[in-house]
Protein backbone atom coordinates (compact mmCIF):
# COMPACT_ATOMS: atom_id res chain seq x y z
CA UNK A 1 0.00 0.00 0.00
CA UNK A 2 0.88 3.45 -0.56
CA UNK A 3 0.52 6.70 0.97
CA UNK A 4 -0.19 9.77 -0.78
CA UNK A 5 0.35 13.22 1.79
CA UNK A 6 -0.95 16.98 0.64
CA UNK A 7 1.30 19.14 1.00
CA UNK A 8 0.77 21.77 -1.99
CA UNK A 9 -1.03 24.83 0.33
CA UNK A 10 0.87 28.15 0.82
CA UNK A 11 -0.39 28.65 4.82
CA UNK A 12 -1.52 31.97 4.28
CA UNK A 13 -2.70 32.64 7.74
CA UNK A 14 0.79 31.83 9.13
CA UNK A 15 2.36 34.58 7.69
CA UNK A 16 4.76 35.84 7.96
CA UNK A 17 6.65 32.64 8.80
CA UNK A 18 5.24 30.93 5.34
CA UNK A 19 6.83 33.42 3.07
CA UNK A 20 10.02 32.02 2.87
CA UNK A 21 8.90 28.29 3.64
CA UNK A 22 6.10 26.01 3.03
CA UNK A 23 3.89 25.46 6.31
CA UNK A 24 4.89 22.01 6.11
CA UNK A 25 8.32 22.68 6.76
CA UNK A 26 8.14 24.68 9.50
CA UNK A 27 9.74 23.36 12.60
CA UNK A 28 8.18 22.04 15.94
CA UNK A 29 10.61 20.41 18.71
CA UNK A 30 13.42 20.15 15.75
CA UNK A 31 11.23 18.40 13.36
CA UNK A 32 9.25 19.72 10.42
CA UNK A 33 5.75 19.17 10.34
CA UNK A 34 5.74 17.08 7.75
CA UNK A 35 7.97 14.92 9.22
CA UNK A 36 6.21 13.78 11.78
CA UNK A 37 3.59 12.29 9.15
CA UNK A 38 6.41 10.69 7.30
CA UNK A 39 7.53 8.78 10.66
CA UNK A 40 3.76 8.01 11.49
CA UNK A 41 3.10 6.44 7.90
CA UNK A 42 6.59 4.73 8.80
CA UNK A 43 5.33 3.14 11.78
CA UNK A 44 1.82 2.40 10.28
CA UNK A 45 4.16 -0.44 7.96
CA UNK A 46 4.02 1.88 4.42
CA UNK A 47 7.15 2.49 2.81
CA UNK A 48 6.23 4.22 -0.32
CA UNK A 49 5.44 8.09 -0.30
CA UNK A 50 3.92 10.28 -3.19
CA UNK A 51 4.20 14.02 -1.80
CA UNK A 52 1.57 16.21 -3.79
CA UNK A 53 3.33 19.62 -3.80
CA UNK A 54 2.91 23.01 -5.25
CA UNK A 55 4.20 26.22 -3.43
CA UNK A 56 7.87 26.14 -2.53
CA UNK A 57 7.83 22.67 -3.73
CA UNK A 58 11.42 22.57 -4.58
CA UNK A 59 12.19 23.25 -0.70
CA UNK A 60 10.33 20.10 0.44
CA UNK A 61 12.34 18.29 -2.43
CA UNK A 62 15.09 19.61 -1.37
CA UNK A 63 14.61 18.81 2.41
CA UNK A 64 13.28 15.05 1.99
CA UNK A 65 14.93 14.01 -1.03
CA UNK A 66 14.18 10.10 -1.74
CA UNK A 67 13.65 9.55 1.88
CA UNK A 68 16.43 7.25 2.10
CA UNK A 69 17.01 8.90 6.13
CA UNK A 70 14.09 8.20 6.77
CA UNK A 71 13.80 4.43 5.80
CA UNK A 72 11.23 5.81 2.66
CA UNK A 73 10.69 5.88 -0.65
CA UNK A 74 9.59 9.37 -1.39
CA UNK A 75 7.94 10.57 -4.66
CA UNK A 76 7.22 13.99 -5.93
CA UNK A 77 4.21 15.20 -8.08
CA UNK A 78 3.08 18.75 -8.53
CA UNK A 79 -0.56 20.00 -7.98
CA UNK A 80 0.00 22.74 -10.78
CA UNK A 81 -2.66 25.25 -9.12
CA UNK A 82 -4.05 24.97 -5.64
CA UNK A 83 -7.69 23.84 -6.32
CA UNK A 84 -8.59 22.20 -3.58
CA UNK A 85 -7.92 18.88 -1.92
CA UNK A 86 -10.35 16.88 -3.96
CA UNK A 87 -7.87 18.30 -7.19
CA UNK A 88 -4.83 17.49 -5.32
CA UNK A 89 -5.91 13.49 -4.81
CA UNK A 90 -6.38 13.66 -8.26
CA UNK A 91 -3.04 14.64 -9.22
CA UNK A 92 -1.71 11.61 -7.54
CA UNK A 93 -4.35 9.30 -9.54
CA UNK A 94 -1.74 7.77 -12.69
CA UNK A 95 0.48 6.43 -9.80
CA UNK A 96 -2.20 4.34 -7.27
CA UNK A 97 -2.70 0.82 -8.67
CA UNK A 98 -4.80 -0.02 -5.46
CA UNK A 99 -6.04 0.92 -2.30
CA UNK A 100 -3.80 3.98 -0.26
CA UNK A 101 -3.67 6.21 2.29
CA UNK A 102 -3.98 9.61 1.90
CA UNK A 103 -2.92 12.26 4.64
CA UNK A 104 -3.33 16.45 5.19
CA UNK A 105 0.51 17.00 5.52
CA UNK A 106 0.54 19.77 7.71
CA UNK A 107 -1.05 17.86 10.81
CA UNK A 108 0.53 16.91 13.55
CA UNK A 109 -0.10 13.65 15.22
CA UNK A 110 0.71 10.22 17.26
CA UNK A 111 3.38 7.90 15.15
CA UNK A 112 0.08 5.25 15.73
CA UNK A 113 -2.27 7.17 14.60
CA UNK A 114 -2.14 5.90 10.73
CA UNK A 115 -1.85 2.50 11.87
CA UNK A 116 -5.37 2.81 13.80
CA UNK A 117 -7.24 4.20 10.77
CA UNK A 118 -5.33 1.35 8.49
CA UNK A 119 -6.79 -1.36 11.83
CA UNK A 120 -9.91 0.05 10.69
CA UNK A 121 -10.61 -1.08 6.70
CA UNK A 122 -11.60 -4.07 5.72
CA UNK A 123 -10.41 -4.56 2.20
CA UNK A 124 -13.25 -5.17 -0.25
CA UNK A 125 -16.23 -4.15 2.13
CA UNK A 126 -14.95 -0.50 3.07
CA UNK A 127 -15.39 2.37 0.23
CA UNK A 128 -13.35 4.76 2.91
CA UNK A 129 -12.12 4.80 6.44
CA UNK A 130 -11.48 8.86 7.79
CA UNK A 131 -9.83 9.57 10.64
CA UNK A 132 -11.94 11.47 13.27
CA UNK A 133 -11.53 13.51 16.31
CA UNK A 134 -13.46 15.09 19.18
CA UNK A 135 -13.37 18.40 19.26
CA UNK A 136 -14.43 21.35 21.02
CA UNK A 137 -15.47 24.04 18.51
CA UNK A 138 -17.16 22.01 15.64
CA UNK A 139 -18.35 25.57 13.61
CA UNK A 140 -14.14 25.31 12.98
CA UNK A 141 -14.14 21.84 11.05
CA UNK A 142 -15.50 19.50 8.59
CA UNK A 143 -17.70 17.79 10.87
CA UNK A 144 -19.38 14.08 10.04
CA UNK A 145 -23.02 12.93 10.95
CA UNK A 146 -22.61 9.48 11.56
CA UNK A 147 -24.45 6.31 12.29
CA UNK A 148 -22.92 3.44 14.44
CA UNK A 149 -19.86 4.81 12.88
CA UNK A 150 -21.08 4.58 9.51
CA UNK A 151 -20.57 8.52 7.95
CA UNK A 152 -23.86 9.47 6.16
CA UNK A 153 -22.09 13.37 5.19
CA UNK A 154 -19.39 15.70 6.00
CA UNK A 155 -20.89 19.50 6.77
CA UNK A 156 -18.10 21.77 6.63
CA UNK A 157 -18.19 24.60 9.61
CA UNK A 158 -21.12 24.42 10.68
CA UNK A 159 -22.96 27.13 13.10
CA UNK A 160 -22.25 25.92 16.62
CA UNK A 161 -25.53 25.01 17.13
CA UNK A 162 -26.43 23.35 14.08
CA UNK A 163 -23.46 20.45 14.06
CA UNK A 164 -24.46 16.89 13.56
CA UNK A 165 -21.98 15.67 16.15
CA UNK A 166 -18.56 17.19 17.58
CA UNK A 167 -16.54 15.09 15.32
CA UNK A 168 -14.33 16.55 13.07
CA UNK A 169 -12.63 15.27 9.80
CA UNK A 170 -8.83 15.01 11.06
CA UNK A 171 -7.30 14.74 7.55
CA UNK A 172 -6.12 11.19 7.87
CA UNK A 173 -8.11 8.34 5.34
CA UNK A 174 -7.52 5.16 3.62
CA UNK A 175 -9.39 4.68 0.32
CA UNK A 176 -9.81 2.32 -2.62
CA UNK A 177 -9.44 4.11 -6.15
CA UNK A 178 -13.26 4.59 -6.71
CA UNK A 179 -12.31 7.76 -4.90
CA UNK A 180 -11.38 8.95 -8.83
CA UNK A 181 -14.51 8.91 -10.24
CA UNK A 182 -16.07 10.61 -7.33
CA UNK A 183 -13.78 13.11 -7.34
CA UNK A 184 -13.98 13.37 -11.43
CA UNK A 185 -18.27 13.71 -10.53
CA UNK A 186 -18.20 16.50 -8.04
CA UNK A 187 -18.17 19.93 -8.84
CA UNK A 188 -15.81 23.15 -7.88
CA UNK A 189 -17.35 25.12 -4.71
CA UNK A 190 -17.41 28.53 -4.57
CA UNK A 191 -13.76 29.08 -4.01
CA UNK A 192 -13.27 27.17 -6.90
CA UNK A 193 -11.97 24.48 -5.57
CA UNK A 194 -12.72 20.17 -5.90
CA UNK A 195 -12.89 19.13 -2.18
CA UNK A 196 -11.90 15.53 -1.52
CA UNK A 197 -15.18 15.59 1.20
CA UNK A 198 -17.78 16.06 -1.36
CA UNK A 199 -16.55 12.67 -3.18
CA UNK A 200 -16.56 10.85 0.51
CA UNK A 201 -20.32 12.33 1.01
CA UNK A 202 -21.13 11.08 -2.84
CA UNK A 203 -19.84 7.56 -1.63
CA UNK A 204 -21.92 7.87 1.29
CA UNK A 205 -25.30 8.85 -0.18
CA UNK A 206 -24.72 6.05 -2.95
CA UNK A 207 -24.97 3.62 0.20
CA UNK A 208 -21.20 2.86 -0.27
CA UNK A 209 -19.43 1.78 3.26
CA UNK A 210 -17.31 4.82 4.47
CA UNK A 211 -16.33 4.23 7.92
CA UNK A 212 -15.07 6.65 10.80
CA UNK A 213 -12.76 5.47 12.75
CA UNK A 214 -12.26 7.80 16.23
CA UNK A 215 -8.77 9.05 17.12
CA UNK A 216 -8.22 10.06 20.26
CA UNK A 217 -8.08 13.93 21.03
CA UNK A 218 -4.38 14.02 22.39
CA UNK A 219 -3.21 12.48 19.30
CA UNK A 220 -3.70 14.72 16.54
CA UNK A 221 -3.88 18.90 16.15
CA UNK A 222 -4.34 21.14 13.78
CA UNK A 223 -1.56 23.78 12.99
CA UNK A 224 -3.93 26.61 11.18
CA UNK A 225 -2.97 30.00 12.42
CA UNK A 226 0.36 31.22 14.13
CA UNK A 227 -0.42 30.85 17.73
CA UNK A 228 -1.18 27.05 17.38
CA UNK A 229 2.81 27.00 16.76
CA UNK A 230 2.91 27.12 20.29
CA UNK A 231 0.78 25.03 21.08
CA UNK A 232 1.71 22.45 18.41
CA UNK A 233 5.56 22.97 20.01
CA UNK A 234 4.38 22.37 22.96
CA UNK A 235 2.65 19.20 21.49
CA UNK A 236 5.72 18.04 20.29
CA UNK A 237 8.26 18.70 23.42
CA UNK A 238 6.06 16.51 25.73
CA UNK A 239 6.83 13.67 23.43
CA UNK A 240 10.51 14.79 23.31
CA UNK A 241 13.18 11.79 24.76
CA UNK A 242 14.86 13.58 27.57
CA UNK A 243 19.03 13.50 26.56
CA UNK A 244 22.15 15.87 27.19
CA UNK A 245 24.04 15.44 24.35
CA UNK A 246 25.85 18.93 23.98
CA UNK A 247 28.76 20.71 25.72
CA UNK A 248 26.97 22.00 29.51
CA UNK A 249 29.08 24.00 31.75
CA UNK A 250 29.86 23.67 35.43
CA UNK A 251 27.19 25.97 37.41
CA UNK A 252 24.30 25.50 34.61
CA UNK A 253 21.40 23.62 35.56
CA UNK A 254 18.75 21.48 33.83
CA UNK A 255 15.33 20.29 35.46
CA UNK A 256 12.99 18.37 33.51
CA UNK A 257 12.77 17.18 30.11
CA UNK A 258 15.38 18.37 28.10
CA UNK A 259 16.93 17.86 24.92
CA UNK A 260 20.63 19.49 24.26
CA UNK A 261 22.27 18.47 20.39
CA UNK A 262 25.87 17.13 20.16
CA UNK A 263 27.27 20.20 19.22
CA UNK A 264 25.52 22.53 21.58
CA UNK A 265 26.54 24.64 24.44
CA UNK A 266 24.87 25.60 27.27
CA UNK A 267 27.21 28.38 29.42
CA UNK A 268 27.51 28.91 33.07
CA UNK A 269 24.33 30.62 35.17
CA UNK A 270 21.94 29.15 32.45
CA UNK A 271 18.86 27.36 33.89
CA UNK A 272 16.61 25.48 31.43
CA UNK A 273 13.28 24.22 32.69
CA UNK A 274 11.71 22.10 30.30
CA UNK A 275 10.54 20.58 28.21
CA UNK A 276 13.04 22.25 25.96
CA UNK A 277 14.76 21.79 23.02
CA UNK A 278 18.47 23.00 21.78
CA UNK A 279 19.63 22.01 18.70
CA UNK A 280 23.01 21.73 17.13
CA UNK A 281 25.77 24.67 17.25
CA UNK A 282 23.45 26.62 19.85
CA UNK A 283 25.09 28.29 22.34
CA UNK A 284 22.84 29.62 25.42
CA UNK A 285 24.09 32.01 27.85
CA UNK A 286 25.44 32.72 30.55
CA UNK A 287 23.40 33.59 33.05
CA UNK A 288 19.89 32.86 31.31
CA UNK A 289 16.48 31.37 32.38
CA UNK A 290 15.08 29.30 29.63
CA UNK A 291 11.50 28.58 30.58
CA UNK A 292 9.20 25.42 29.26
CA UNK A 293 7.91 25.21 25.95
CA UNK A 294 10.91 27.16 24.07
CA UNK A 295 12.72 24.96 20.97
CA UNK A 296 15.97 26.98 20.05
CA UNK A 297 16.70 26.19 16.20
CA UNK A 298 20.21 25.49 15.29
CA UNK A 299 23.00 28.06 15.93
CA UNK A 300 20.98 29.97 17.59
CA UNK A 301 22.95 32.14 20.09
CA UNK A 302 21.44 33.29 23.02
CA UNK A 303 23.16 36.22 24.65
CA UNK A 304 24.09 37.03 28.58
CA UNK A 305 21.15 37.51 31.13
CA UNK A 306 18.05 36.72 28.80
CA UNK A 307 15.00 35.22 29.52
CA UNK A 308 12.87 32.87 26.85
CA UNK A 309 9.88 31.28 27.20
CA UNK A 310 7.66 29.35 25.50
CA UNK A 311 8.72 30.63 22.04
CA UNK A 312 10.19 28.70 18.95
CA UNK A 313 13.53 30.63 17.79
CA UNK A 314 14.55 29.39 14.69
CA UNK A 315 17.79 28.28 12.85
CA UNK A 316 20.15 31.40 13.18
CA UNK A 317 19.08 33.53 15.23
CA UNK A 318 20.79 35.80 17.68
CA UNK A 319 19.34 36.87 20.34
CA UNK A 320 21.32 39.69 22.06
CA UNK A 321 21.78 40.29 25.59
CA UNK A 322 19.37 41.12 28.21
CA UNK A 323 16.17 40.23 26.16
CA UNK A 324 12.80 39.23 26.92
CA UNK A 325 11.16 36.70 24.69
CA UNK A 326 7.65 35.20 25.65
CA UNK A 327 5.41 33.49 23.67
CA UNK A 328 6.60 34.25 20.60
CA UNK A 329 7.43 32.85 17.02
CA UNK A 330 11.18 33.95 15.62
CA UNK A 331 11.95 33.16 11.61
CA UNK A 332 15.46 32.11 10.80
CA UNK A 333 18.34 34.71 11.29
CA UNK A 334 17.20 37.50 13.15
CA UNK A 335 18.92 38.99 15.05
CA UNK A 336 18.07 41.36 18.29
CA UNK A 337 19.48 44.23 19.75
CA UNK A 338 20.23 44.29 23.62
CA UNK A 339 17.49 44.64 25.80
CA UNK A 340 14.79 43.98 23.16
CA UNK A 341 11.68 42.92 24.75
CA UNK A 342 8.62 40.74 23.69
CA UNK A 343 5.34 42.01 25.75
CA UNK A 344 2.91 38.76 25.64
CA UNK A 345 0.38 40.39 28.30
CA UNK A 346 -2.34 43.09 27.94
CA UNK A 347 -2.59 45.51 31.03
CA UNK A 348 -6.02 44.67 31.44
CA UNK A 349 -5.23 40.92 31.46
CA UNK A 350 -7.83 40.63 28.21
CA UNK A 351 -7.40 38.11 25.48
CA UNK A 352 -4.78 38.83 22.57
CA UNK A 353 -5.87 39.76 18.79
CA UNK A 354 -3.74 39.44 15.97
CA UNK A 355 -4.81 40.30 12.62
CA UNK A 356 -5.00 37.36 9.98
CA UNK A 357 -5.68 37.96 6.39
CA UNK A 358 -6.91 41.46 6.94
CA UNK A 359 -9.61 41.01 9.78
CA UNK A 360 -8.68 41.40 13.68
CA UNK A 361 -9.46 38.06 15.05
CA UNK A 362 -9.54 36.84 18.70
CA UNK A 363 -6.56 34.62 19.58
CA UNK A 364 -7.90 32.77 22.69
CA UNK A 365 -4.83 33.79 24.05
CA UNK A 366 -4.22 35.78 27.40
CA UNK A 367 -0.26 35.28 26.82
CA UNK A 368 0.79 35.79 23.45
CA UNK A 369 4.17 37.82 22.40
CA UNK A 370 4.79 38.50 18.49
CA UNK A 371 5.45 36.65 15.07
CA UNK A 372 9.00 37.16 13.43
CA UNK A 373 9.29 36.57 9.45
CA UNK A 374 12.93 35.73 8.66
CA UNK A 375 16.06 38.37 8.95
CA UNK A 376 13.82 41.02 11.16
CA UNK A 377 16.53 42.90 13.19
CA UNK A 378 16.05 45.60 16.33
CA UNK A 379 17.96 48.19 17.36
CA UNK A 380 18.44 48.11 21.50
CA UNK A 381 15.46 48.22 23.56
CA UNK A 382 13.27 47.79 20.96
CA UNK A 383 9.45 47.18 22.78
CA UNK A 384 6.91 44.76 21.02
CA UNK A 385 3.62 44.79 22.23
CA UNK A 386 1.05 41.80 22.49
CA UNK A 387 -0.39 40.27 18.80
CA UNK A 388 1.96 42.31 16.46
CA UNK A 389 3.78 40.82 13.58
CA UNK A 390 6.65 41.87 12.10
CA UNK A 391 7.29 41.37 8.77
CA UNK A 392 10.79 39.70 6.75
CA UNK A 393 13.46 41.42 6.27
CA UNK A 394 12.30 44.59 8.33
CA UNK A 395 14.52 46.61 10.62
CA UNK A 396 13.45 48.08 13.59
CA UNK A 397 15.31 51.02 15.61
CA UNK A 398 16.24 51.64 18.86
CA UNK A 399 14.41 52.55 21.43
CA UNK A 400 11.06 52.15 19.40
CA UNK A 401 7.39 50.36 21.26
CA UNK A 402 5.79 48.71 17.91
CA UNK A 403 2.00 48.26 18.30
CA UNK A 404 1.01 47.62 14.99
CA UNK A 405 1.81 44.56 12.61
CA UNK A 406 4.96 46.08 10.27
CA UNK A 407 5.12 44.97 6.52
CA UNK A 408 8.41 42.79 5.44
CA UNK A 409 11.44 45.09 3.54
CA UNK A 410 10.51 48.05 5.73
CA UNK A 411 12.73 50.55 8.58
CA UNK A 412 10.67 51.37 10.90
CA UNK A 413 12.20 54.37 13.16
CA UNK A 414 11.58 55.98 16.33
CA UNK A 415 11.65 60.28 15.65
CA UNK A 416 12.63 62.54 18.15
CA UNK A 417 13.05 66.13 18.86
CA UNK A 418 16.85 66.91 20.30
CA UNK A 419 17.14 70.49 21.98
CA UNK A 420 20.73 71.31 22.89
CA UNK A 421 21.68 74.37 25.11
CA UNK A 422 24.73 76.18 25.82
CA UNK A 423 25.69 74.74 29.10
CA UNK A 424 25.44 77.76 31.71
CA UNK A 425 28.69 78.11 34.41
CA UNK A 426 27.52 77.19 37.91
CA UNK A 427 27.97 79.42 40.25
CA UNK A 428 29.69 77.44 43.12
CA UNK A 429 30.13 80.84 45.38
CA UNK A 430 27.22 80.56 48.67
Amino acid sequence: MKAVLLAAGEGVRLLPITATRPKHLIKVAGKPILQYCLEAVKNAGIDEVIIVTHYMGEAIREYFSEGEKLGLRISYVEQKAVLGTGNAASVAEPYIDDDFVLIYGDLLFGKDVVKTVLQSYTRGKTSVVMGVVPVDKPESYGIIEEDNKRVKRIVEKPAAKQAPSNLANAGIYVFSREVFDKINQTQASIRGEWELTDAITLLATEGKTVLAAELSKNDWFDVGRPWDLLDANNWALNRLEHKVLGIVEQGAHLIGQVYVAESARIRSGVYIEGPVFIDEEADVGPNCFIRPGTSLGKKVRIGNACEIKNSIIMDGTHIGHLSYVGDSVFGEKCNLGAGTITANLRLDNAKIKMVIKDKVVDTGRRKLGVIFGDNVKTGVKSLFMPGVKVGTNAWVGANLMVERDLPANCVALLKQNIEIKEKKPINTKS
